[in-house]
């Protein structure tokens, strides 16, 4: 009789241009949800480590910042190429370890290239104003600096896409980064970080640290981190700016979602189903900018539901490498759990099951982490599947008479992320653009993300701190303003100083 060893992958940091494996003897698996099955063991960061980092990142910082506009641009350019290239081994590590399909996966990588394409035009971007004359004899001028050592936190549901809304914006501006990733898929930030030192990047200005809450607290209050970058929950986002802020860093926190779209009768329903469908069970619904909310308003409602539920009963679940899947598991079994959970009060509440998809078994993956398509009919709002941000494949119907109905609807909700609009209306959609308490919306179109040349990020609950992600807020917020008066007198009459304010 033989046995079988089968040795774990160690996932560890990139700190100062290199793999590490730190000083903390702590690890944490990580898993294929599509399987259950445990992949890899990550290293996970002790107060050393992020001591270790932070030292590199500040002193990479204080040479990066000097570096100039060309040298830095001719990184980024390289950087993209990089990535281009990299695409399919990107999304091989996406879908191993978040289970999103490799379509999916591909098309995350392409919204973070991007970013970078973006950054690479920071030479224009960085540039500054100048007003000659402002007095006899003095000029003003402004430009900007780096903010120095910044720190990105971000979730598993884009491990690639988010570090790029990011980093590239950071690095191109002249800061040093780090990325503490999520730990449910950590192995894309390895690869970026490889990428980054192919392009040339010099060690210490992109470092990857793995951790969880005493890793995220070292970056919260360590005095040589200097910003910090969150995406994630709301209750976790207004942690994050509450206790950064207090230590005196610049802080843009992005927190949760509950996003609506309005249905009006006059839409094409058959693409509004399509869209809603693929807006909702999309990457298993594990995205910020999903619809989770349907707002069906009179009579377009009856018609709208069966159209959503044809289109959720054909959705193909499977594991995210095989050919034709368009939806894979969710990310751990306590998602799995709360999710189910969930649906099941919407139920014992009183709302209508449409199509349920908490017993959904996958043939040959039955230890994955498997959710079906949901759709649930007549959801009220005080029940937990309106109020809370389920992260799953669940669209709720809620019935309103009128569209300034459904606009007091979402006004009203706690989060103020992305909505949208499905109409012929032209008046219609100009009046709810006009009156939505939220920060991205779409008219006829289910996920307003906005190209990388504008910027991202919502109201409310879902944003804490003024600056929104990547695009022009990006610039502003990775840099700092400096005004100079400058004035360069003949010698001859250099004596003329005066005690009193200068004017005209």
């Amino acid at each position: 009789m033989s046995t079988t060893t089968t040795t774990l992958t160690t996932i560890n940091h990139f700190i100062n241009g290199a793999e590490s494996a730190g000083e903390g003897d702590r690890t944490q698996p990580v898993y294929n949800p599509a399987t259950g099955q445990v992949t890899a063991e990550l290293r996970l960061a002790n107060e050393n480590d992020l001591n270790t980092t932070v030292a590199a990142a500040r002193k990479a910082a204080d040479s990066w910042g000097d570096i100039s506009l060309a040298k830095r641009t001719a990184v980024l350019f390289k950087f993209r190429e990089l990535v281009a290239a990299h695409v399919d081994e990107l999304a091989e590590l996406i879908t191993a370890e978040h289970g999103k399909v490799l379509s999916d996966a591909k098309g995350e990588i392409g919204r973070g290239l991007e970013v970078i394409e973006f950054a690479c035009g920071i030479p224009s971007l960085l540039k500054g104003d100048y007003s000659d004359q402002v007095s006899t004899g003095i000029d003003v001028f402004s430009f900007r600096e780096p903010l120095g050592v910044v720190a990105g936190i971000t979730p598993f549901n884009f491990p690639v896409m988010v570090p790029l809304w990011m980093a590239p914006m950071a690095i191109a501006t002249g800061n040093a980064f780090i990325l503490k990733p999520s730990e449910r898929d950590p192995s894309p930030s390895l690869l970026l970080a490889k990428l980054w030192q192919v392009a040339g990047l010099p060690d210490g200005v992109f470092q990857v640290l793995h951790g969880g809450k005493e890793t995220v607290d070292g970056l919260l209050t360590h005095p040589d981190v200097d910003g910090i970058s969150f995406v994630g929950s709301t209750p976790i986002a207004q942690y994050v700016h509450e206790t950064a802020t207090k230590h005196g860093k610049r802080v843009q926190a992005l927190g949760g979602a509950k996003n609506h779209a309005i249905v009006l009768p006059d839409a094409d329903l058959d693409n509004a189903a399509d869209h809603l469908a693929a807006a909702a069970f999309g990457s298993a619904g594990e995205r910020c900018m999903a619809i989770s909310v349907a707002v069906a308003v009179g009579d377009a409602a009856d018609l709208l539901v069966k159209k959503v539920e044809e289109r959720a009963l054909a959705v193909k679940v499977n594991n995210g490498t095989e050919p034709g899947a368009e939806m894979g598991p969710v990310i751990t079994p306590a998602s799995k759990e709360r999710i189910v959970k969930i649906v099941t009060e919407a139920e014992s509440a009183g709302a209508a099951m449409v199509v349920d998809g908490r017993d959904l078994v996958v043939p040959g993956h039955e230890d994955g982490f498997w959710v079906g398509p949901t759709v649930i009919d007549h959801v009220k709002t005080e029940m937990s599947a309106y109020q809370e941000e389920i992260f799953g494949p669940v669209l709720v119907v809620v019935r309103v008479d009128t569209l300034e109905d459904g606009i007091k609807l979402i006004n009203s909700n706690p989060y103020g992320n992305g909505t949208a609009i499905f109409t012929s209306s032209g008046a219609a959609a100009r009046k709810f653009q006009r009156s939505v308490t939220v920060g991205m919306i779409g008219i006829n179109v289910p996920l307003p993300v906005p190209v990388a040349y504008h910027s991202f990020g919502g109201w409310k609950a879902s944003l804490f701190g003024d600056k929104h992600i990547y695009g022009p807020e990006g610039v502003s917020f990775y840099t700092r303003g400096k005004v100079v008066t400058s004035r360069w007198p003949e010698t001859h009459h250099a004596s003329g100083a005066s005690y009193n304010f200068p004017s005209n």
